[in-house]
């Protein structure tokens, strides 16, 4: 497998070695030794699939406390995948990296504890999955709104189809600081 770093710490896109013949194609989606390698997680606590259809925006999302990791591909179809760093007093805090994922690359994004996510289905049909490292609470469910300028994310839609939770997430300047993931150094 292959780690290709992104401009936000720790957030990085694996590209896993794939054998392929006339019959189809194997690869390792997850393998703890592997990744424990290279510093990713070994554990997981929780595995989610959604699917969406084209034009969907799920996110900006986060949990806190009790955060989650995220190890996100897409099973179907092709999404354009964003993470930003809102832990307080990071050095990137603001900052987003976006990848496209799909059936067809295979490709994973690793994104760590204190970030922010989303995606944003470009086929008429995605199936994404997720692996996280906590499992979803409820109460520490947070979002926050996926155009807010202060990241400048650049989606590639201009009126995605969102859920009401998402379409009233609420800006980054709105959130009171003890409701966002701290950066430990």
């Amino acid at each position: 497998m292959k780690i290709q770093t992104t401009r936000l710490p720790g957030c990085v896109i694996i590209e896993p070695a794939v054998f392929g013949d006339a019959r189809g194609f194997f690869f390792e989606s997850w393998n703890a030794e592997r990744f424990g390698q290279h510093g990713l997680p070994t554990k997981f606590a929780q595995s989610n699939v959604s699917s969406s259809s084209k034009g969907v925006l799920r996110g900006l999302h986060y949990q806190w406390p009790r955060p989650q990791g995220k190890l996100v591909s897409v099973l179907e179809g092709e999404v354009f995948d964003v993470a930003v760093d809102i832990r307080r007093d990071s050095p990137t805090f603001g900052q987003w990296a976006g990848v496209r994922l799909s059936a067809e690359n295979k490709r994973q994004f690793w994104i760590p504890e204190g970030y922010a996510h989303g995606f944003l289905g470009l086929t008429d049909r995605v199936v994404f999955t997720y692996m996280c490292t906590d499992v979803w609470v409820k109460e520490f469910d947070s979002g926050i709104r996926w155009n807010d300028p202060q990241f400048g994310i650049e989606w590639p839609i201009d009126a995605p189809l969102l859920s009401d939770k998402d379409a009233q997430a609420p800006l980054l300047a709105d959130i009171p600081a003890d409701r966002l993931p701290v950066f430990v150094s």
